[in-house]
């Protein structure tokens, strides 16, 4: 949260949807509205507004986002199967374009319900609706919007695998994107950074530390790799 709140509102930039998601999913309540208050005390500008402004994605993301941001997740670690179940199959029954931008059941249930309901929710789809509810994305989404809700998806699953296929993609091929590798490594040590090197480890049978020592160099290389070890 620090990292998003240190960004000047005109560096909220249309291309970071995916990094965005990254930082609020998994974010709890209490976090959520102290950014919203550092946010406007540093800016004079609500976050809501800054984002609601700039973010180029379809309107069913934003929508998603704004209401994410309004920090009212229920956040019991025990899911209800009986709600799970009702959640997935009035998710199944939506129709057609269940999952476009225009329906707001799936934004509803991915704004407000907990983590393990959530995965509870998603597992009862399978059953309801025949088919995995990434499936089902796939089928009804195109381009980013498809990438982003499937992210989500993934993210609310298997959080630490998710940043360790991020961190491979921002080191892989020419060049580093050192802000995003920075970002990671520094939020996430203070999270599940150990479960995430282990789930680098399995992804690409070599260690994280290996891989940054590789892509990296100089006094940056440094302090990644003191973070890191």
């Amino acid at each position: 949260p620090q990292l998003l709140e240190k960004e000047p509102p005109g560096a909220i930039k249309t291309s970071m949807p995916h990094s965005l998601i990254e930082v609020l999913i998994g974010m709890d309540n209490r976090i959520l509205n102290e950014l919203k208050i550092f946010y406007i005390q540093k800016f004079n500008v609500s976050i809501e507004r800054d984002l609601g402004g700039m973010l180029n994605v379809s309107s069913g993301y934003k929508r998603l986002v704004l209401a994410i941001l309004q920090g009212s997740r229920n956040e019991s670690e025990i899911p209800d199967p009986a709600l799970a179940e009702q959640d997935a199959k009035d998710l199944s029954e939506a129709g057609p374009n269940r999952f476009g931008t225009e329906d707001p059941v799936f934004n509803a249930l991915l704004a407000s319900r907990g983590y393990e309901h959530l995965k509870l929710v998603f597992a009862e789809y399978r059953v309801e609706a025949y088919e995995d509810i990434g499936e089902s994305i796939r089928s009804e989404m195109i381009g980013e919007h498809q990438e982003i809700y499937l992210q989500i998806v993934n993210l609310i699953r298997r959080p630490t695998a998710c940043f360790a296929e991020a961190l491979f993609k921002i080191m892989k091929g020419v060049g580093t994107d050192d802000d995003e590798l920075i970002r990671v490594i520094v939020w996430r040590s203070e999270i599940d950074l150990e479960e995430i090197k282990v789930e680098f480890g399995r992804l690409l049978d070599r260690s994280l530390s290996d891989y940054i020592s590789d892509e990296t160099s100089g006094d940056y290389r440094s302090l990644l790799l003191a973070i890191v070890k």
